[in-house]
């Protein structure tokens, strides 16, 4: 699985990829040479939770994106299919 990041640098509104991947939640994405097809699901909750402070300790100029916004950045899981 991989996580994405609605982030947009912080702006008030998602990405528009963000809005696609709602509509439409199967999707392929490119991992180093390989196209990979995915399921997309928004994460809520304790799960959204743990992998969003994961995200921020890994790259912490995503907590600067979480301050400069007063929305929930969404978290969006890529599933294999």
């Amino acid at each position: 699985d991989y996580a994405v990041f609605a982030s947009k640098a912080g702006a008030p509104s998602p990405p528009a990829w963000y809005h696609n991947l709602v509509a439409n939640p199967s999707a392929t994405i490119e991992v180093g040479t390989e196209t990979v097809p995915v399921t997309a699901r928004i994460l809520e909750g304790d799960e959204r939770a743990q992998v969003w402070e994961r995200q921020k300790e890994l790259m912490p100029g995503f907590a600067d994106y979480e301050k400069a916004t007063t929305r929930t950045i969404p978290v969006v899981l890529l599933s294999r299919t």
